[in-house]
């Protein structure tokens, strides 16, 4: 069997990665196979100097740190895959550090920016009440994009408040809704989606006007001309609301965990980024509470 396909294939049955975690992982291999294919090598025979090759010519090519990284952990995630298989004795990444990449600080909105990108889609019409909606829930609960247009109809609960996702390794979390979007979610499927689902209901909360799924690049889209209709001069992606979600709660002083929780961070040193945002809340809070402020 051909080793990256072994691989890939170990990733989606042995620890639930998503299509888009598979896709990623797919391309930055494919890139490393032909790199090693034309030094005349296969990726069995592959030594360190051979890896710190590849990421020097990935650099040559004006990748970025972080990019050369994510490579460099397909590549590792690769040859440890293949040493436990057995199929291989030595991993040769395993003396190759990893590039610095710095951390940068996530891209967020303020809350008066959020409001009216959300708010910037009016009107009545189905497609209208759709993208309001996905908005909507997607500000209020910080879900990822996949995550939210993965929702299905009974994962939303409007009684109770809350939605059911499916995140990372297929684990599964309670997000809760805000009020309103709770009352648009109401309104979408009362007046909105039926309009989609008359030939045909493939069971997704958010779905295209053939009742189809919802693709990510529609989402995009949605996102785009929300953000040019409120007057928005940088770009911002779907998972820009994401970020400004956890900074909002944190300002607010909502605790870490809990954000963590909402978030589906395994680890809070991902959610803990959002505190090194500059913000007048921290400073504040900093003012009040340290002895040296």
């Amino acid at each position: 069997m051909d080793p990256v396909a072994g691989f890939l294939g170990a990733l989606q049955t042995e620890r639930g990665a998503s299509r888009h975690t598979l896709s990623a992982y797919r391309r930055d291999l494919s890139d490393f196979t032909r790199f090693v294919t034309s030094a005349g090598h296969t990726i069995g025979d592959v030594r360190p100097d051979d890896v710190v090759s590849y990421l020097e010519h990935a650099r040559a090519r004006g990748l970025k740190p972080a990019s050369v990284a994510r490579r460099l952990a397909a590549v590792r995630g690769l040859y440890r895959h293949l040493v436990r298989e057995a199929a291989l004795r030595r991993d040769p990444t395993e003396h190759v550090d990893s590039p610095r990449t710095g951390r940068a600080l996530p891209k967020t909105l303020s809350r008066d920016t959020a409001a009216a990108l959300v708010e910037a889609i009016v009107g009545d019409a189905p497609r209208a009440v759709r993208d309001r909606t996905l908005l909507e829930v997607l500000y209020a609960t910080g879900m990822r994009a996949s995550e939210c247009l993965d929702l299905r109809l009974e994962d939303v609960n409007l009684n109770a408040g809350y939605a059911l996702c499916t995140g990372k390794g297929r684990k599964q979390r309670l997000v809760p809704l805000g009020e309103q979007a709770q009352a648009w979610v109401r309104t979408y499927l009362r007046a909105a989606r039926p309009a989609f689902t008359r030939k045909r209901d493939c069971g997704r909360l958010f779905v295209n006007p053939r009742g189809g799924p919802l693709s990510r690049q529609s989402l995009w889209v949605i996102v785009r001309r929300a953000a040019a209709a409120a007057g928005l001069r940088k770009k911002v992606s779907p998972h820009v609301l994401r970020h400004s979600f956890a900074s909002h709660l944190l300002e607010g002083r909502a605790d870490l965990r809990a954000v963590q929780a909402m978030l589906g961070h395994a680890d809070i040193a991902t959610t803990q980024i959002y505190t090194h945002l500059p913000s007048d809340t921290l400073k504040r809070v900093y003012r009040e509470a340290h002895p040296r402020a």
